[in-house]
């Protein structure tokens, strides 16, 4: 594990990479407001690993897209990122298929 998180932003679409954790996600939390605006998708494909703070910084983002009209999807989810958010029982939430 390489311990950094990573993205790209491509309007409409937010790249992450890496790991999206307690300890990663501070620079991503300072800039979400800049980083969220015109992205309707958010691809986690890249993501190797994701905490429950990780995940709740997901479940924050969409909340904000959400709070000015937009929509969210997440695309990329792995077998371990559904699996946690199974677990919290969040599939309404951040939808898996």
């Amino acid at each position: 594990m390489n311990g950094a998180l990573s993205w790209e932003h491509q309007p409409p679409r937010l790249i992450l990479r890496g790991e999206l954790d307690r300890e990663t996600l501070l620079p991503l939390w300072n800039q979400r407001r800049t980083l969220m605006n015109q992205i309707t998708v958010i691809d986690v494909g890249g993501l190797e690993r994701v905490d429950s703070a990780g995940l709740a910084m997901l479940v924050h983002l969409r909340a904000q897209v959400e709070q000015y009209g937009g929509t969210l999807a997440l695309t990329g989810i792995t077998d371990r990122l559904s699996t946690l958010i199974a677990l919290y029982n969040l599939q309404d939430i951040i939808p898996v298929n």
